[in-house]
């Protein structure tokens, strides 16, 4: 795997870290820093991939027919995607690119 086309999983936590940064940024003040609130989903998400059943043959979280999120924290993390997607191919155009190429794939069969 080459730099410039990182691992699956870190590619999707490299993308939900960046999605939920523009989401504080926008919600809880123009800080570098993340607060405590989008900081604990950044870890819960980051925890939930490592975790993740398919692993490097995973799609997109909302194709997946695994849910591994606790309903709060799925429904905080579907908030912070409806809101940074659309901003993503602003801030982030190759992840965001990454990312819809990632939804075409097809969703893998429970392990």
């Amino acid at each position: 795997m080459s730099l410039f086309f990182p691992s699956r999983l870190k590619k999707e936590a490299t993308t939900i870290e960046a999605m939920i940064r523009i989401y504080c940024r926008n919600h809880h003040g123009p800080t570098k820093i993340l607060c405590p609130e989008c900081l604990s989903l950044v870890q819960y998400a980051h925890k939930r991939l490592q975790n993740c059943p398919f692993q490097e043959q995973k799609t997109t979280c909302g194709k997946c027919p695994v849910h591994c999120y606790k309903p709060v924290m799925r429904e905080k993390i579907r908030e912070v995607m409806r809101y940074s997607g659309p901003r993503m191919i602003l801030h982030h155009p190759f992840l965001a690119l990454l990312h819809s190429l990632d939804g075409f794939r097809k969703a893998a069969k429970r392990p």
